[in-house]
């Protein structure tokens, strides 16, 4: 471990034993939002995401043509995270459930498939064949298909990123191949190759897998790579989740003002999707959102990166951890280049959980609220009793404003994965 980190940033000596902590957000006070995203660009990307509806709902008839999730209570969760923190817990819980997603049952799906969307749109544009005010359900046809069939699309995956672009991208026509690093799920590999995307595999980690798809896209001009560390495209994607929550919120007469707080717990990986949506949240409701984002022990590459400020420039190994972990989705070593930059100071916090922690909250949830989801999307769970546990943070709200709050917790994925792999997870204890 780099010595200098360690007496700067104390927290360090904890992370570096792979050991569970919080880190509270010094700069998060009265942030301002960067311009480098703007509110038009976001009404850009929920414009677009409508305008492919009908394409989407010929693609895959069961989606409806729109990609979200529902936003369900879950009060027995609730209460056994009360009894397993020894005291009571303040606020409604509720799950933002993800894992439903449409197409690939992921986060993932938010930004993936809206890149690809985007990729085809301008492909299909810049050959003449489509404009805005067409129906289009026509990218769907034979006559798209042949000219997509030109074209490849290139991302680096630890798993469900893979799948979003993967299966939406081949359903499209066009040739994909997902490089996928060794904490990826077989079963993940396996429904690409069914769903028609070639998979190739690494030994290494999560950036050996994006710098091969980089490499080839490189190489090919007609080649377009997913660059999952940089792309304001995904960003987008992940950002217009945010105003369909309000919508969601609204619907159920749940207020967010200054009186009743929201707290948002967002696993987070290499930051691009937890990133697009506290951006979005940051956007509608200020001071009023409360983001938190979740990740492995062994992999806290954005906490890391955001506290030291050094982002992109260190890794979770130069202070001895591994990056290794069985939430194959958050197993990311160095954090994303564009979104530390863009929502560092946005967020009140971070914290890290363990394996073991997060494999037990996967039958939890299902024996109590019968919801599945896979180990990585639960890993904002514990943010819920531990910021209300920090005496100093909790002071902020008081009493009151505590009891008022709506957390939640945002479950990233688990609808795709296979039943015999789902026995496995909720045997865990």
């Amino acid at each position: 471990m780099k010595d200098d980190i360690a007496v700067q940033f104390p927290l360090v000596q904890n992370m570096a034993r792979g050991e569970e902590v919080l880190w509270l957000n010094p700069r998060c006070g009265a942030p301002s939002l960067s311009s480098a995203v703007t509110d038009a660009e976001i009404a850009d990307a929920a414009a677009r995401m409508d305008r492919f509806a009908p394409c989407i709902r010929r693609a895959f008839p069961e989606s409806g043509g729109i990609i979200e999730s529902p936003l369900e209570e879950i009060p027995a969760m609730r209460e056994h995270l009360a009894r397993r923190a020894g005291r009571p817990l303040r606020g409604r819980l509720m799950l933002k459930r993800d894992g439903d997603l449409p197409i690939s049952g992921s986060i993932k799906a938010r930004g993936g498939i809206y890149e690809v969307l985007c990729f085809a749109e301008t492909v299909a544009k810049e050959n003449g064949m489509l404009r805005e005010e067409d129906d289009y359900s026509v990218l769907c046809g034979e006559r798209f298909r042949r000219l997509f069939a030109g074209y490849s699309i290139t991302v680096g995956s630890t798993g469900n990123l893979g799948l979003s672009i993967g299966i939406m991208g081949s359903r499209l026509g066009f040739r994909v191949t997902v490089h996928m690093s060794a904490d990826a799920r077989q079963w993940k590999k396996d429904l690409l190759r069914q769903k028609g995307a070639e998979v190739a595999e690494y030994a290494g980690d999560y950036q050996k897998a994006v710098a091969e798809g980089r490499r080839q896209a490189e190489s090919d001009p007609l080649c377009h790579f997913v660059d999952d560390e940089n792309s304001r495209t995904l960003f987008l994607g992940y950002a217009v989740a945010a105003d369909r929550l309000r919508r969601q919120l609204e619907e159920r007469d749940i207020a967010v003002d200054g009186d009743h707080p929201l707290f948002v717990h967002l696993p987070c990986g290499v930051g691009g999707g937890p990133g697009g949506v506290a951006y979005g949240l940051k956007r509608i409701y200020g001071r009023d959102a409360h983001c938190f984002f979740a990740e492995p022990v062994q992999a806290p590459c954005m906490l890391l990166g955001v506290m030291t400020g050094r982002h992109d420039g260190i890794a979770v190994q130069d202070i001895g951890l591994t990056g290794r972990t069985i939430a194959d989705g958050l197993a990311v070593s160095r954090p994303s280049k564009l979104v530390g930059r863009l929502v560092g100071d946005l967020l009140d916090g971070l914290f890290t959980v363990e394996d073991r922690r997060m494999d037990r909250l996967v039958p939890e949830l299902w024996e109590r609220e019968r919801i599945f989801v896979e180990p990585s999307a639960t890993a904002g769970f514990p943010g819920y009793a531990r910021i209300q546990e920090d005496e100093a943070y909790a002071a902020r709200f008081g009493d009151e404003r505590l009891e008022n709050a709506t957390h939640i917790v945002w479950a990233t994925g688990g609808g795709m994965v296979p039943q015999e792999e789902r026995k496995k997870y909720l045997a865990a204890r």
